[in-house]
């Protein structure tokens, strides 16, 4: 915010346009509690709510499955509209840079550990993927000061995949069903994988360019500061 009033001397006095996006004057106002930002948080408090419904009565009643099944399926699909909500209206802040992949992380990692406790899902599934999940996320922060990891198309399909998976494996499917929640599950793997490498790949060429031009400007800016003197000298 820029502490000027629009009607004072040097405001803009512009009115914002309904039904338009958000120009420069809101994106610097952007707070907080934006709705990419409270959908965000929704995501978040849905987690203990969803660990209770699965486990309820013991974890294995189809009924109370449904609910947290429904409960994940909400989960992922604030997932994607609080992303595209914040790109299109400029509502990214540092809050939701760091709560988004959080939530993200937090329904995911919930749901697979409780299917691996309940029995229905092996636990070293659940280790590959969270390996993956919180590798990447570190990562990221590694190279951020350098430049973003873009996501990728197979990075997506890997989300879908999971997502998908995971959903499949909370309802209490039988018959033909659990044998192609076991097949779309070992796809999400095999993704989880591929492009868990591919952004380690990423990462490494990223900071090393990173790396390369500071060296390279430091170079630039000592050489400067030295030729500054002596031609004052001239």
């Amino acid at each position: 915010m820029t502490g000027v009033p629009a009607s004072a001397p040097g405001g803009s006095g512009a009115k914002p346009v309904r039904g338009g996006k958000l120009g420069a004057a809101a994106v610097n106002q952007a707070s907080l509690w934006n709705i990419a930002n409270i959908l965000t948080m929704a995501r978040l408090l849905l987690v203990p709510g969803f660990v209770a419904l699965l486990l309820h009565n013991g974890g294995y009643d189809p009924a109370w499955r449904s609910f947290a099944w429904a409960a994940f399926a909400i989960a992922m699909i604030t997932d994607l509209f609080d992303g595209h909500l914040a790109r299109t209206y400029n509502l990214v802040t540092d809050f939701g840079k760091i709560a988004d992949p959080i939530a993200d992380k937090a329904i995911m990692g919930a749901a697979l550990i409780c299917l691996s406790y309940l029995g229905d899902l092996p636990w070293w599934v659940t280790g590959v993927i969270l390996f993956r999940e919180i590798g990447i996320t570190l990562m990221r922060f590694w190279v951020i000061r350098h430049a973003v990891i873009p996501a990728s198309r197979g990075g997506k399909m890997k989300t879908l995949a999971q997502g998908t998976a995971v959903g499949m494996y909370v309802l209490a499917l039988t018959g033909p069903l659990a044998t192609l929640r076991f097949w779309v599950m070992a796809v999400a793997v095999v993704l989880t994988v591929v492009t868990g490498l591919d952004y380690v790949r990423q990462a490494v060429v990223l900071r090393r360019q990173g790396l390369a031009a500071e060296r390279a400007a430091a170079a630039a800016a000592e050489a400067s500061g030295v030729r500054g003197p002596a031609e004052a000298e001239r």
